[in-house]
């Protein structure tokens, strides 16, 4: 176990080993897997305490790198796989199906929670599976999901900060393309990273609030 009281993991995403970090409160409500974004991996402190938040809500939380250590190499070198959507939803879609299939997390309702790319994979992977009960993204790129925004299966609450005002516009165009039960909710005065005072706590609460809902 860590410190945060997680326990680091391989995920098998069809036959690509991901390191994660899978955290489990008594009783769990279900299960939210994350998704991070651009240039960032399962370390990310803005993820980590929304998943810290929804373990205290009840739900279990499975954070993984999207890229294996090769990948993450090059991809510090390029910047091109972190733009790969469908590779990344791909793996996040594999993440999935791995949960589904752990004891711990057998038939409990699983959920996705994305950020910046991460949310255009999250999206792409719930698209293509019955598994996703719901979807939160944070500060995301839903309209990389391109034509997959229209087959979403799951609910889908897009949290966008008020000052992030480029991808507030493309949040509100992708929420036109949602053919299932969506919200955008705008976080006033945050910018991209919600690194304003009280912006982080209040994505950690509308995350919760979706998940009880629609898990």
């Amino acid at each position: 176990m860590t410190t945060s009281g997680t326990m680091a993991v391989s995920v098998d995403a069809w036959g690509v080993d991901l390191a994660a970090d899978l955290g489990v409160p008594d009783d769990p409500l279900g299960v939210v897997v994350f998704a991070h974004g651009s240039g960032s991996s399962r370390h990310s402190s803005r993820n980590r305490a929304v998943a810290e938040s929804l373990r205290r809500d009840g739900f279990a939380t499975l954070l993984l790198d999207l890229l294996n250590p090769r990948e993450e190499r090059e991809d510090r070198v390029t910047g091109r796989l972190r733009f790969d959507i469908g590779l990344l939803a791909e793996r996040v879609a594999g993440a999935v199906e791995w949960t589904s299939r752990r004891e711990v997390a057998r038939g409990l309702p699983i959920g996705l929670f994305g950020a910046s790319t991460g949310a255009a994979a999250a999206l792409v992977a719930a698209a293509g599976t019955y598994l996703v009960k719901a979807v939160v993204s944070r500060g995301g790129r839903p309209d990389l999901a391109g034509r997959a925004l229209g087959r979403v299966r799951a609910p889908t609450l897009l949290v966008v900060g008020g000052r992030d005002e480029q991808v507030l516009e493309l949040n509100l165009a992708a929420a036109e393309q949602l053919a299932v039960t969506h919200r955008v909710e705008v976080v006033e005065g945050a910018t991209h990273l919600f690194e304003e005072p009280g912006a982080l706590e209040e994505v950690a609460r509308l995350a919760g609030w979706w998940f009880r809902e629609h898990l």
